[in-house]
């Protein structure tokens, strides 16, 4: 089942909004667990925490999502900017959106936006065809104009563009060199 449509970003977004209208009375500060690392210190991890590590690894699924073959279609480009631009404003407009917190996960959600459109923007790169081979210039001035020349017909392949080059002659036996010895070469009489 294809996720393509569904902006995933959108989900610690609605988190944070759901606890921000919901919930007035939990605080995105309050930790809600310990972890004590190997240096000995101990790391308290808040909900805020979470929910930015949550957006992280969605965009990490959201631009894995978009760089596949005949993925991220404009519907996905599309819902990203509105997700992008909602979130901005109530970061903007509402007080209890304006915090570190949020401005994070605003700022993954321009990161999606901006990532799934530079993605798309590579696919469509088309490449710039060979410049035509430039004619040698002519002594003579024209008379009176002429029709166009035909433009020259390409190659069918690259095989048939290369020169062929001749075929080596096979090598030639060499003769065995004679040795100046007596009665030892082969067809001389022995004395």
């Amino acid at each position: 089942m294809s996720m393509v449509g569904f902006p995933l970003l959108l989900i610690p977004l609605a988190i944070y909004n759901i606890i921000a209208f919901l919930m007035p009375e939990v605080s995105f500060g309050v930790t809600l667990f310990k972890l004590t690392l190997l240096s000995g210190v101990e790391w308290q991890v808040t909900l805020s925490d979470v929910l930015v590590t949550v957006g992280i690894f969605l965009l990490m699924f959201e631009v894995i999502k978009g760089a596949r073959p005949g993925a991220k279609y404009l519907t996905d480009h599309l819902l990203s900017l509105i997700v992008f631009g909602a979130a901005a404003a109530e970061f903007v407009l509402w007080p209890k959106f304006a915090t570190s917190t949020f401005f994070l996960l605003v700022a993954l959600s321009l990161a999606d936006f901006l990532s799934g459109l530079s993605l798309h923007m590579r696919r469509r790169a088309v490449p710039v065809p060979a410049a035509a081979p430039r004619s040698a210039p002519k002594s003579e001035p024209a008379a009176e104009p002429s029709a166009p020349e035909p433009a020259p017909a390409p190659a069918a392949s690259v095989a048939e563009s290369v020169p062929d080059r001749p075929e080596p002659a096979p090598a030639q036996p060499a003769a065995s060199p004679e040795i100046p010895s007596p009665g030892i070469q082969p067809g001389t009489p022995k004395s």
